[in-house]
């Protein structure tokens, strides 16, 4: 474990010094983790590689900045997430979008998902939720952003963060049970 660290800290001071070898095997060691990050807020492999490099870029830029003293991994985390709102926000006016704000809010019991264990892959239903959805709902419930962060973040209003979120919960939770049709129910209640 203590070679695992001191391995990170020498690639990290020679990324600092712009040592592209180190650049490099940094990125492969993280390349897993980043895109497993990066795919739960793409559509597809390629959004998900292009939010992942556009990430790994900005953290070599701003390496300098990195505390020692805090885990990298939530460090490089923060910088992926955000890598993937900014590719939102650079794609966002390409997208057909429309106010949710005068909608009314969807809240009961009904939008709450199936219990979902471990072994379930919920990647490829989360990636087929719309990206408006997508996003609000991997910053709420995955990185515990609140609903007035949320809106800063994508430039949108706190009604639509909130509609958006409640929306993507039954968009999954139906997905969901179309998949997996009545054994998920019946796992539900039993």
């Amino acid at each position: 474990m203590k070679t695992n660290t001191l391995n990170l800290q020498l690639l990290i001071k020679g990324c600092r010094q712009h040592n592209r070898q180190s650049q490099r095997k940094l990125y492969e060691h993280f390349y897993g983790y980043g895109m497993n990050i990066c795919l739960c807020y793409a559509k597809d492999k390629i959004e998900a590689e292009e939010m992942l490099n556009d990430g790994f870029l900005k953290a070599f830029v701003n390496i300098s900045k990195y505390d020692p003293a805090y885990p990298f991994k939530a460090w490089l985390r923060k910088i992926l997430v955000n890598a993937a709102v900014d590719y939102y926000r650079k794609y966002q006016k390409y997208r057909l979008t429309f106010s949710t704000d005068k909608l009314p809010e969807i809240v009961d019991d009904s939008t709450m998902i199936p219990q979902i264990g471990p072994q379930d892959n919920m990647l490829p239903i989360l990636q087929e939720l719309t990206h408006s959805y997508r996003m609000v709902f991997n910053l709420y419930v995955i990185e515990g952003y609140k609903h007035h962060e949320i809106a800063e973040l994508l430039d949108i209003s706190v009604g639509t963060s909130k509609s958006n979120l409640a929306r993507a919960k039954a968009k999954l939770k139906a997905l969901w049970l179309s998949k997996h049709g009545e054994a998920a129910k019946i796992n539900k209640h039993g």
